[in-house]
């Protein structure tokens, strides 16, 4: 029998009620990167978890292997226990798969968004992101990080290099209508989350 805990149990401080970031180790990740290079980011990527109004939505979930006792697992059932078991797993970027085949079996997961959560295409970048209205939150996928200092940067030049003649300038001219959102969260996959003034913290990154 899965033991259902508390989100609390898991993530002892919520970003927001109902709004958890946890984070894991990419098995691809590399401890050392070239500056610039395809694998310049930190080992630890970021996955959100968002109890919606009608379901509970998992995006880009990293997970261990499923195990009824393994404390993430089970604080993600109890989770879903409370929308009546109804999920749905959303990807930012092809790249960011990662345990999503593994929720959506676990929950017999939709991975369309749910009530609450809005996605922006950025067709330049080839990812979408996902505005999460009630908490004034945006997390996108692999074109803005955290800069290591608190703040937020576009992802390397070098990572748009499977997108036939995008440059950042393309991706920053798309990402600036989300500037007209009242952003107060930016959780990124990559480095740190922005928790407050998300808006001015995302205009610096695309100025």
């Amino acid at each position: 029998m899965v033991c259902y805990c508390k989100l609390s149990d898991f993530f002892p401080a919520e970003l927001a009620p109902g709004l958890v970031r946890w984070t894991a180790r990419h098995p691809a990740a590399v401890d050392d990167p070239a500056p610039g290079s395809a694998d310049d980011w930190p080992p630890e990527v970021g996955s959100v978890a968002y109890r919606g109004p009608d379901a509970v939505a998992l995006i880009d979930p990293l997970l261990p292997e499923q195990d009824d006792d393994a404390p993430l697992w089970s604080s993600l059932d109890g989770l879903a226990q409370e929308r009546a078991g109804r999920v749905s797993v959303l990807t930012t970027i092809r790249f960011h798969s990662r345990s999503r085949d593994a929720a959506v079996e676990r929950y017999e997961a939709t991975t369309a968004p749910p009530e609450g959560v809005m996605p922006f295409t950025v067709e330049t970048g080839d990812e979408t992101w996902f505005w999460i209205e009630e908490h004034r939150a945006l997390v996108p996928g692999d074109r803005v990080l955290g800069d290591r200092g608190g703040g937020l940067r576009l992802c390397p030049e070098s990572w748009l290099h499977y997108l036939d003649g995008i440059t950042l300038g393309d991706v920053r001219r798309e990402l600036r209508p989300l500037l007209e959102l009242p952003v107060e969260m930016v959780l990124v996959s990559h480095g740190d989350p922005v928790l407050e003034n998300g808006r001015a913290e995302l205009a610096r990154a695309l100025a």
